[in-house]
């Protein structure tokens, strides 16, 4: 196992082998190339990434930091056009989880022509919280395929102390404040309805988002830049002492922000725009962690086809002491620069958030893709980890504990499908995969998905059922 200054280094070796260091996204042809090629050559239906729903969410979010830099209030914006019957609307508090305690959101106000009136729900939230959901109740129900528009004014109050998970999607120091998942999130499977599931006491996520075109617009102190989800536009003077600052991502399921003091760096990945920065005293510079981060999309460009989005943000907010890092759309929070969590996190932008699943019901579908995908970097896996008792798949209230949960979803998750992988053979399993990532782009998958895409490789299929990744019922209903 290489330290985070031998990966980086590794990292940087292999760019160079490319001929052109950190600015190419591979070394003969391009993603979109080789993603069609591997089409082809797997029988996918299609060598094109499929659409995101033309009829997705429309979602503007209105934040204003204020000059305590530990309060955050809002209104969020929402046209939602649901595929099927709907008598409420249904969101997710993030900050209210166990994991996070210490923050707390609570929607103040909820208003809309159709709107009857909203309450807040506990779903094992933490206690001293408002609740884990809100729902919004309706004046008459919503046929499929007709909108319904509302507003919600929120206030989210940010922690400075180390919450229970140690880095965490939420916080506030002297130099910077962020927040992630800060706002209520409508909880919405096409095809499938409300997700409604409760927190968790393990540290994880549990949420269930489609993707929405989303607008984003920031206040903040005209001293501090922020980085977030989307692409940015320039920040523009506002009231005496502040700025505005507005991005837009098409494809949002959730949306980090992060306010602080930072140096920033950019480089160009391939059609990717990095943007990293880092706060005053970090223990590398924003040159080195946009570097590192198009280097980790330039090789996991080469097993998972192109980089979902045509922008990246890294904002490294914390000093090391927690490590880890929190994956958003389009943007990373960062907690450590080590170069093996940058890849991690910059794959779950495939693994999440291009390609989505239920962080409640299918924690292994992002979290084990994102683990396996740190062999791209390193080029090994561990498979002693296939002996690790337990099935991979499991809903998050089926750990027994923390650590159950990270041994069979991360390390055995990750363990199957290298193994799985060498089963196969590594050339049809990454075409599988990829196929599985083109179809599957901009959904919510479930595991009968992969088991579809990998139908024509029973090695592997058998390697993910012995493992308990895959499970029969999966397979049967891949066939059918």
């Amino acid at each position: 196992m290489l330290d985070a200054t031998d990966r980086r280094a590794a990292g940087r070796r292999w760019a160079a082998g490319c001929g052109a260091a950190l600015l190419l996204a591979a070394c003969t042809s391009s993603p979109e190339e080789r993603a069609a090629e591997a089409g082809t050559a797997a029988g996918c239906p299609t060598a094109e990434r499929a659409a995101p729903d033309p009829d997705r969410p429309v979602v503007t979010l209105d934040f204003r930091l204020d000059d305590d830099r530990r309060t955050v209030t809002g209104t969020e914006t929402l046209a939602f056009t649901p595929d099927l019957p709907v008598e409420e609307l249904w969101f997710r508090l993030i900050p209210n989880a166990p994991q996070s305690a210490g923050n707390a959101l609570r929607v103040d106000a909820v208003r809309g022509e159709a709107v009857a009136g909203g309450r807040h729900v506990d779903a094992d939230a933490e206690p001293g919280t408002p609740g884990g959901l809100y729902r919004v109740d309706l004046r008459a129900p919503v046929a499929a395929g007709e909108t319904v528009s509302v507003e919600l004014d929120f206030t989210l109050r940010l922690s400075t102390g180390r919450t229970p998970a140690g880095f965490d999607r939420l916080g506030a120091r002297d130099d910077v404040t962020w927040w992630a998942g800060g706002f209520p999130l409508l909880t919405w499977e096409p095809g499938h309805g409300w997700a409604q599931d409760p927190f968790s006491e393990i540290s994880g996520e549990t949420t269930a988002a489609t993707v929405a075109d989303t607008t984003i617009r920031v206040s903040a102190p005209e001293e501090l830049t922020v980085l977030m989800t989307g692409d940015q536009q320039q920040a523009q003077a506002a009231e005496s002492g502040r700025r505005v600052w507005e991005s837009h991502e098409p494809v949002a399921r959730d949306a980090s922000v992060a306010v602080g003091e930072f140096e920033t760096a950019q480089v160009q990945a391939g059609d990717t725009t990095v943007t990293a920065g880092v706060l005053p005293g970090a223990d590398t510079s924003a040159d080195e962690l946009a570097e590192d981060t198009a280097t980790a999309i330039a090789l996991l460009e080469e097993r998972f086809g192109p980089f979902p989005y045509p922008t990246l943000t890294v904002p490294l907010v914390s000093d090391g002491r927690d490590g880890g890092g929190e994956e958003y759309p389009s943007s990373i929070l960062l907690g450590s620069a080590d170069f093996s969590l940058v890849v991690h996190e910059v794959a779950h932008m495939w693994f999440y958030g291009m390609v989505g699943n239920s962080q409640f019901r299918d924690p292994w579908l992002d979290e084990a893709f994102a683990t396996y995908a740190e062999s791209v970097a390193d080029d090994h896996g561990d498979d002693d980890d296939l002996d690790r008792g337990g099935p991979v798949a499991g809903t998050m209230a089926e750990f027994a504990d923390q650590d159950d949960y990270e041994r069979r979803v991360y390390s055995k998750g990750a363990a199957a499908l290298h193994a799985a992988r060498e089963a196969a053979g590594s050339e049809v399993f990454d075409d599988a995969v990829r196929c599985y990532v083109e179809t599957q782009a901009w959904t919510i998958a479930r595991p009968e998905d992969l088991a579809r895409a990998l139908a024509d490789l029973e090695p592997a299929v058998d390697v993910l059922v012995e493992a308990g990744a895959l499970r029969p019922r999966d397979v049967e209903a891949a066939a059918e």
